[in-house]
């Protein structure tokens, strides 16, 4: 942001909204990079038993989501009129309505909730949050993630 814009100018901004298969392998390879060895994201009767209708999504799976069916960080910076040098991951969230699981398409919509400036002892920086929601091939709120950037001046 320029110094003679205000930050606030920026809540309600909509990025352009995505979609992208929850596929089985990419479930794999984040739970391999991770280590987690739970059986439920190998094997589909591991699951049920566990009491999904599938295979389901290890909590920070919507990240892959966001990559590889999302606006790219550049895109982002973009939009938001922010210099990507100057850019600090603050703050992650992930509420979960219901159970996402392999081979559930996402709907993805994304737009700022809240900006503000504030000052520390290093000078000023902005905080934006941005707010996706996504919605299943039924239509259902099934998670929401807030992501907090901050923006050094």
């Amino acid at each position: 942001m320029s110094a003679t814009t205000n930050v606030k100018e920026l809540i309600g901004l909509e990025f352009k909204p995505y979609q992208l298969e929850v596929e089985k392998g990419k479930i794999r390879e984040l739970v391999n990079a991770i280590g987690d060895t739970n059986p439920i994201y190998f094997s589909l009767d591991a699951a049920r038993d566990a009491g999904y209708e599938g295979i389901p999504i290890p909590l920070t799976f919507l990240q892959v989501i966001d990559t590889f069916g999302g606006f790219g960080f550049d895109e982002k910076m973009e939009k938001l009129k922010l210099n990507p040098v100057k850019i600090l991951h603050g703050e992650q969230e992930y509420e979960y309505v219901a159970d996402i699981i392999a081979g559930d398409v996402l709907s993805v919509t994304s737009k700022v909730i809240s900006a503000e400036t504030k000052s520390g002892s290093s000078g000023g920086m902005d905080l934006v949050t941005t707010e996706n929601q996504y919605r299943n091939q039924r239509g259902e709120l099934v998670a929401i993630a807030r992501n907090t950037l901050v923006h050094r001046h």
